[in-house]
């Protein structure tokens, strides 16, 4: 076999409709649109959600609830995952997110209390939660605060 004798497997390609291009196309004259309405108009057709005049299923549905637009989101770390590193090491937002503990630090990181911590280790974090600070210092490691 050479290059030039290369083809694609059957039925993997397939040619587009030309619509509007003639008779014989079988899609000539309307071009597959049918005879007048709104969808055979340049530019016919519904938005998106129009139920025919209806009011829509978005509009009738009630509304409940707001937006906190001074939301402040934490990337959260149990205490169980920290048994995953060496004894004595210092643990930062940097070696978290390295490790593939936090995929995005997000407004920093809060280390939370599931789980024992089983190592002696210097944390390193945005928050703490009141129980892992205290299992974290009972393990004889450090909590510091960033």
């Amino acid at each position: 076999m050479q290059l030039h004798e290369l083809k694609p497997a059957e039925g993997s390609r397939k040619e587009r409709k030309r619509l509007g291009r003639g008779i014989g196309s079988g899609q000539g004259k309307t071009a597959g649109k049918g005879h007048k309405g709104q969808n055979a108009r340049s530019g016919g057709g519904v938005r998106l959600g129009f139920e025919g005049g209806q009011t829509p299923l978005f509009r009738r549905l009630p509304k409940r609830g707001f937006t906190n637009i001074h939301r402040v989101e934490y990337a959260e770390v149990n205490l169980e995952t920290l048994n995953r590193f060496d004894e004595g090491i210092e643990i930062t937002p940097e070696l978290l997110i390295e490790a593939r503990i936090v995929k995005n630090a997000k407004a920093g990181i809060k280390i939370l209390g599931n789980g024992t911590l089983e190592k002696k280790l210097i944390v390193k974090a945005h928050k703490f939660s009141a129980a892992a600070k205290a299992a974290i210092e009972a393990a004889g490691g450090q909590a510091e605060v960033i």
